[in-house]
């Protein structure tokens, strides 16, 4: 009998933690949105981003279509249109809606899209409350794939809605500035890795995307990493010295975007009586000098290392020398929305902002790992179509939940691509 009673209430601390970390993700969601108003919700800037609202109700969707649809038999939708409006890739699922049509949804309303959530919020707890041990071990995983998710949503929601307040002449703030705490930028220091076979990938408790795995071996030539990201100022440099001018200092595919786009300094720089200002959540303002450079291409990272006579590091040099650095830094529970200063040197021989303040891109292709296979259904979808012409990014930035990241996360986004917190960290050979 006191065994039945302790399966029992470890079942019931179960089930109050996963209900617990549900309603935090999905309250997080809603807090991001608390500083719009309405017309806020609508906008789609351009096609990679998507308005507010959707990214609300895709979340929810995908609550909907993977945990309530198969496990609870009586559930009904609110909206059988739901499920063509609100799939993003999903194309076992079904029909979708045009992607780079989604600012045209107005129905249904803001408000309509919120009483979804509670709707579907409210399903998923009642059954969590009812299910039992076999049924909760077998939710767990779809729930934490869900949370997992929709904390990638948030971090796209806080860029996504960066760049639709960047297209507004008015130049709007969507929260205070926060000032940075004051320092003197630590200079830059080159660290060294020893030639080895190193183990890459996920191999550890708690939850992974199934592109952090197999762990495998790689062997690396000795390498020097930068002790810190790239600042503003040293960007700067690389422009007033003829960096975007310069066709030797670009691969063919990125000469040909700076043409076509006509780029002249990162995304949200713009030269105002021969001051360099940015946008950035807090409104327009003077670019700072000590501040990350952040909303760089593959392409300008690529570049810019290339003139520093340095190179990108590997996704693998990247996670190798992560070990040993705790996994702390400016992510988005932080508040600050922008990547901060580093103010202080880190520890002898450990890189400094390696986790949070901006995505740092590596010079590896986003392919599968040796003896990758997706998973099997429609949740196989999630990652493993996406490796084709794509780059990997490393570390999270201030935009990201620091319970999301871990050292071998693996980021990826086309080497164009600008409207996320993308930085640089240099490395080169020995």
């Amino acid at each position: 009998m006191v065994k039945d009673i302790q399966e029992q209430v470890s079942v019931q601390s179960e089930q109050a933690s996963l209900i617990e970390a549900y309603k935090k993700v999905r309250h997080f969601s809603e807090a991001i949105c608390e500083p719009l108003v309405t017309e806020d919700y609508v906008i789609q800037s351009m096609p990679d981003v998507s308005p507010t609202k959707w990214h609300l109700a895709h979340t929810t969707w995908f609550f909907e279509t993977f945990l309530l649809a198969p496990n609870m038999p009586d559930y009904t939708s609110p909206h059988p249109q739901y499920a063509y409006l609100f799939n993003s890739y999903y194309n076992s699922i079904g029909q979708r809606h045009c992607r780079p049509k989604r600012g045209l949804i107005s129905r249904p309303t803001v408000e309509e899209t919120y009483a979804y959530r509670k709707y579907v919020d409210h399903h998923v707890i009642i059954m969590l409350e009812e299910a039992s041990e076999q049924k909760l071990a077998a939710l767990k995983p779809v729930v934490t794939l869900g949370l997992q998710h929709e904390q990638q949503h948030q971090e796209l929601m806080v860029t996504d809605i960066k760049h639709v307040l960047s297209c507004n002449p008015l130049h709007p703030a969507y929260i205070a500035e926060r000032p940075a705490d004051p320092g003197q930028l630590p200079p830059l220091e080159w660290l060294r890795y020893a030639e080895g076979i190193y183990w890459i990938g996920f191999d550890g408790e708690g939850f992974s995307y199934d592109n952090e795995s197999p762990r495998h071996r790689e062997f690396l030539h000795p390498f020097e990493l930068a002790s810190r990201l790239i600042t503003n100022g040293e960007y700067q440099r690389f422009i007033e010295d003829g960096g975007y001018q310069n066709p030797l200092l670009w691969l063919s595919d990125g000469w040909r975007t700076v043409q076509e786009q006509e780029w002249e300094a990162p995304l949200y720089w713009e030269k105002q009586d021969g001051r360099w200002l940015m946008m950035t959540l807090s409104g327009l303002r003077e670019v700072k000098p000590d501040e990350p450079v952040c909303h760089v291409s593959y392409y300008e990272a690529e570049a810019y290392a290339r003139w520093a006579q340095a190179r990108l590091a590997t996704e693998a040099e990247w996670e190798v020398a992560s070990r040993g650095v705790p996994m702390r830094g400016n992510f988005v529970d932080y508040g600050l929305y922008h990547p901060a200063p580093l103010i202080t040197a880190p520890p002898q021989g450990q890189p400094a902002q390696m986790y949070g303040d901006v995505w740092e891109w590596t010079q590896s292709a986003y392919l599968p790992y040796p003896g990758y296979h997706p998973a099997p259904g429609a949740i196989g979808e999630y990652n493993g179509k996406f490796m084709c012409n794509q780059f990997v990014l490393r570390g999270g930035s201030c935009a990201t939940s620091e319970a999301h990241i871990r050292p071998t996360y693996r980021n990826f986004f086309p080497p164009d691509a600008r409207w996320q917190f993308t930085g640089i960290r240099l490395a080169r050979e020995v």
